[in-house]
């Protein structure tokens, strides 16, 4: 029996994009510092100088699913991190925009064969994405961390 498994210990070779949406800032800046701060103490090189990460900002939760699919496109990358935060207003528009970002995510991975990491919160509320975010626990630093697995998993599988 062969058993495949994502490790932690050594992401030193890996490539990783993040694309994040700007609107709701306040939220999806605290999940780029949770995501940035695991992805560094497991040795991937965070700095602006680095050749090991890029970052890609994008106006709102909407964009995401097509910049992801350009970058995953590239060949440069093994994983994509993606993160943004739609909070429920008083019209169906969060409904929309999370069904579409989602499904394309999904569709970004599934066509490329790219992990994909979905870091898009949902939420009824502000107070519950910013709980998410750092005031409770900071989901960005799951998202590197199931980065970290997802691309350590596909090149054990290659």
């Amino acid at each position: 029996m062969t058993v495949f498994e994502g490790r932690f210990t050594d992401a030193s070779t890996l490539r990783i994009a993040v694309v994040i949406a700007r609107f709701n800032d306040l939220v999806t800046g605290k999940l780029l510092s949770g995501c940035l701060d695991c992805l560094g103490r497991h040795g991937i090189d965070t700095a602006p100088s680095s050749t090991q990460l890029d970052l890609a900002w994008v106006p709102g939760s909407f964009e995401i699913p097509l910049v992801a699919q350009n970058l995953a496109r590239s060949g440069r990358y093994d994983v994509l991190i993606t993160l943004g935060a739609v909070i429920r207003g008083d019209t169906p528009h969060f409904d929309v925009v999370v069904n579409e970002v989602s499904k394309g995510v999904a569709a970004v991975a599934r066509d490329t064969g790219v992990p994909v990491i979905f870091g898009v919160l949902t939420t009824d509320n502000l107070q519950q994405a910013l709980e998410r975010a750092g005031i409770k626990s900071n989901l960005g630093w799951s998202y590197g961390l199931q980065a970290l697995e997802m691309g350590s998993l596909l090149k054990a599988l290659a």
